[in-house]
């Protein structure tokens, strides 16, 4: 199982493994998948803490909403643990994109983050 090192992060809770399965996704998608993460991480344009997550906020002009629902389907495969939801703001708004889920959950987006 491929992992990403900044990813393994214990649920001291239930001490259930909190780890990015990068073999979710196929060889063959993964070039994209990492073309997209860099893309999210150059386009964060604030950040916000969650009671059990984070929030970040998209700059849209540099990864569009199609991009950040790629980086979403990708995501969910290797991180199922996570609840990902967009929140798109009316009238150009800003955009967000919620990382959240169970105890462990925010303590591993602190190290992936």
């Amino acid at each position: 199982m491929a992992t990403d090192a900044c990813c393994n992060v214990q649920d001291s809770a239930a001490e259930t493994p909190l780890v990015c399965d990068l073999d979710a996704i196929s060889a063959s998608d993964r070039p994209r998948y990492k073309e997209l993460r860099k893309m999210l991480a150059a386009s964060a344009a604030g950040k916000r803490e969650l009671p059990d997550g984070i929030a970040v906020q998209i700059a849209t002009a540099r990864m569009t909403l199609a991009q950040l629902a790629e980086w979403i389907s990708f995501e969910r495969k290797c991180c199922p643990f996570f609840e990902l939801r967009i929140d798109v703001a009316p009238k150009s708004g800003p955009v967000w994109v919620s990382l959240t889920g169970r105890p462990g959950v925010k303590e591993f987006l602190a190290h992936a983050f």
